[in-house]
């Protein structure tokens, strides 16, 4: 039996099935390390769903998902692009995200909104260190996964799920056996069927959509019909383990032969064991040879859950209303800002007011568009489940929650109130905001100059608008010189912001020298008292502050800052009051001692705070910031450095030359592994070692390495370091 998918279209078919069921709506991600083969995977269903007419290549440049000029120059992924496609009468919402480590914020607030992810492996390389970093990313929000396993078709692939029990911790679920390897590599067995899906490819430029399915029999290989056997009753074993429906159906009516289970009731115990994340199906193929992409399609409807198996309670609360969640925002030249929405509830239509509930502001929606790339089709409405593209929303950011209207923002907080009994007063809002997306501290810096005065406002419009874009880039302005700093989460962030300055906004901007962004914490425990006496105009302020602090787990990435308060102070300070101590708090923690950085690590207790009657809270504050200067400074500075963990497979042959500049740069080797014909070597390196390191290693190995790196730790800086760093800083060196 031979198959053939469905034969190309134009896009604006999409018009055809503008608000599907939501039980047949699957959005979904794309997540993995670099060069595991994402965007490929992605473009080819795209040309099996029938939405674009041509294979794209990464190598290329032709890709739909990379359609930033960067992207297509590096043949890498930057900012997570969204698709709509529909297969098999599913609608599925696909986020290519990136692997790059500097990227990280686009796969967090990806997976923020999806229901369900898809982990590709390189079957060369197995679990690599970004894929680790994305996978912890997914189980944060506990989305089920499925894992395919590409690249089948390299003379080093290995069909090993071993690192993905023992590195990722997961239960792989084996639906697929291969057929063939490396070159001869031609198609997998379906373990649930017992069916063959061989792809004959006569030629390079065959597309693969059309691929035989024949049921396995006694004319095929021995050996073959053996593995598959064992692997079918190991699958039907390991389901049964999982998942107890499905164990007493076996054991009630297929006791005497397992093997005679129906697939369709293997299938459905697979999902629930998919969506309970007990288990993850694991699927193979090659899609840059065009093999195995259309049953990972079907795995996806099948296994992935619809936004209505996924629950959010706090969506329950705004019944039939809108709620959504803004979770991308793009810059387009004649429509201004694009804002992509999750809607979690309700119907979302153009020509109408929104409420911003973290804004606190009403905006007015123009058009409404289903996302294709970097094509849009515009549409009368949109229903909960789905990923949706507006426009004319000027104030929404990243992370805010939009609803329909005031009126229905507060029904929510009633009935939320409701739910949970009695709550404090003033904080109704929090309940029914949806959480936003974390941003991840900038580790690097530098500063930024227009070429001339005149183009200063320009600039400033532009870096306004790529933060709006990105969360994660940071901008300030240095008090002391005046200069704007960019804040950023590595080497290649920083150079793609630049890059994209030039070409999206026509500016020729000069950056400074790449600076790490080091950290503060103190040495010792500190008690200190302050009194700020002030007379302004006619009124007189008094506060008189007592405080302790104390150093606590210095070195975790984002090890954060505490406040409490002696009991006594909990039970005697009002709101505002207490309000303005901790604003008092926070503001000394932004720059510490030494050399100015943000804090981390630092418990501070307050002790006792006197007021004056007529005291305003802004003396609150300035009193209490004052002190807590005066404690850090008492209990001595400490630098903190941001170290990376660092992996770089490498030829046997030039291991002793990445050992030896290693050596140098601080670096501390962990392990060295095998990997066929490889060495993988795991290290800490101190992020400040690291400078143009990627150029560094293709001289030391003649472009034979890659590398990925990941922020591990804030560690103290040795002495001799840290006192070379102040001399440095203090324009002494």
């Amino acid at each position: 039996m031979w198959t053939s998918m469905p034969v190309a279209y134009d896009v604006k078919s999409l018009r055809a099935v503008v608000n599907p069921d939501i039980s047949k709506i699957r959005n979904i991600g794309i997540m993995a390390h670099i060069d595991a083969g994402k965007t490929t995977t992605t473009e080819r269903m795209l040309y099996y769903s029938g939405y674009t007419r041509a294979l794209g290549d990464v190598d290329d440049g032709d890709t739909v998902t990379d359609f930033m000029a960067q992207e297509r120059e590096r043949g890498i992924t930057i900012q997570s692009a969204a698709v709509t496609f529909d297969w098999k009468s599913h609608r599925i919402n696909l986020i290519d995200t990136p692997g790059h480590v500097d990227f990280t914020l686009e796969v967090e607030r990806a997976l923020r909104v999806l229901d369900g992810a898809v982990a590709v492996f390189d079957a060369s390389a197995g679990v690599e260190a970004q894929t680790l970093t994305v996978w912890r990313q997914a189980e944060k929000h506990h989305i089920p996964c499925v894992c395919f396993l590409n690249k089948m078709d390299k003379p080093a692939a290995n069909f090993s799920i071993e690192s993905i029990k023992q590195k990722l911790k997961a239960n792989p679920v084996l639906l697929q056996i291969p057929v063939g390897s490396g070159k001869n590599f031609t198609g997998v067995v379906d373990l649930l069927t017992n069916q063959k899906l061989i792809w004959k490819l006569k030629s390079m430029r065959d597309d693969g959509r059309v691929f035989e399915i024949k049921a396995l029999d006694q004319s095929d290989d021995p050996e073959l019909l053996q593995v598959v056997g064992e692997a079918r009753t190991a699958l039907i074993e390991q389901v049964a383990d999982l998942d107890d429906e499905f164990a007493e159906l076996l054991l009630t009516n297929f006791s005497d032969n397992f093997d005679a289970v129906p697939s369709i009731k293997l299938q459905e115990a697979i999902r629930r064991v998919t969506l309970a994340r007990k288990g993850v199906p694991v699927l193979c193929g090659s899609s840059l040879r065009n093999k195995g992409v259309q049953p990972l399609l079907d795995a996806i409807t099948a296994y992935l859950p619809a936004p209505n198996e996924r629950h959010h309670d706090l969506v329950r609360w705004y019944k039939d209303d809108l709620c959504a969640l803004a979770f991308k925002v793009l810059h387009d030249k004649q429509r201004g800002p694009l804002v992509f929405l999750r809607i979690y509830s309700g119907t979302l239509k153009p020509q109408t007011a929104i409420h911003n509930i973290n804004r606190n502001s009403t905006e007015r929606m123009s058009r409404l568009l289903v996302p294709f790339a970097d094509q849009h089709v515009e549409i009368p409405s949109m229903t909960a489940g789905n990923i949706a593209l507006t426009v004319g929303l000027k104030q929404t950011v990243t992370g805010d929650t939009i609803v329909s209207s005031k009126a229905a923002a507060a029904a929510a907080a009633r009935r939320a109130q409701n739910d949970s009994g009695a709550e404090k007063k003033g904080g109704e809002h929090a309940n029914i905001i949806l959480s936003g997306v974390e941003v991840p501290d900038p580790v690097f810096f530098c500063t930024i100059e227009p070429p001339s005065m005149a183009k200063q406002a320009d600039l400033e419009n532009a870096l306004n608008c790529l933060q709006r874009e990105d969360p994660s880039l940071k901008v300030r302005v240095d008090p002391d010189s005046g200069q704007t700093i960019l804040c950023g989460m590595g080497e290649l962030h920083i150079e793609i912001i630049h890059d994209r300055i030039r070409r999206e906004y026509g500016i020729e901007t000069h950056l400074g020298p790449l600076q790490v962004a080091y950290r503060e914490t103190i040495l010792n425990e500190v008690s200190t008292t302050d009194t700020l006496d002030r007379t302004v105009g006619e009124r007189r302020h008094v506060v008189t502050v007592e405080l302790a602090v104390r150093p606590v787990d210095i070195t975790s990435v984002g090890g954060s800052c505490e406040i409490t308060f002696t009991e006594k102070l909990e039970g005697q300070l009002l709101p505002g009051v207490k309000e303005a101590v901790e604003n008092g708090v926070h503001s000394s923690y932004l720059q510490g001692p030494l050399l100015g950085y943000p804090v981390q690590g630092i418990s501070t207790l307050i002790q006792d705070v006197t007021i004056e009657p007529g005291t305003s809270a802004a003396m609150v504050s300035a009193c209490v910031s004052r002190c807590m200067l005066k404690a850090l400074r008492l209990a001595g500075g400490q630098v903190l450095e941001p170290v990376m963990s660092l992996e770089v497979t490498v030829g046997e042959e030039h291991l002793s030359s990445v050992l030896g500049d290693l050596a140098q740069r601080r670096g501390t080797v962990r392990d060295i592994q095998s990997r066929h014909d490889n060495k993988v070597l795991l290290a800490t390196v101190p992020l400040a070692e690291m400078m143009g390191y990627s150029t560094i290693l293709r001289t030391v190995t003649s472009g034979n390495a890659t590398f990925s790196l990941e922020l591990d730790a804030y560690e103290a800086m040795n002495p001799q370091e840290q006192n070379t760093l102040l001399k440095r800083m203090a324009g002494l060196l």
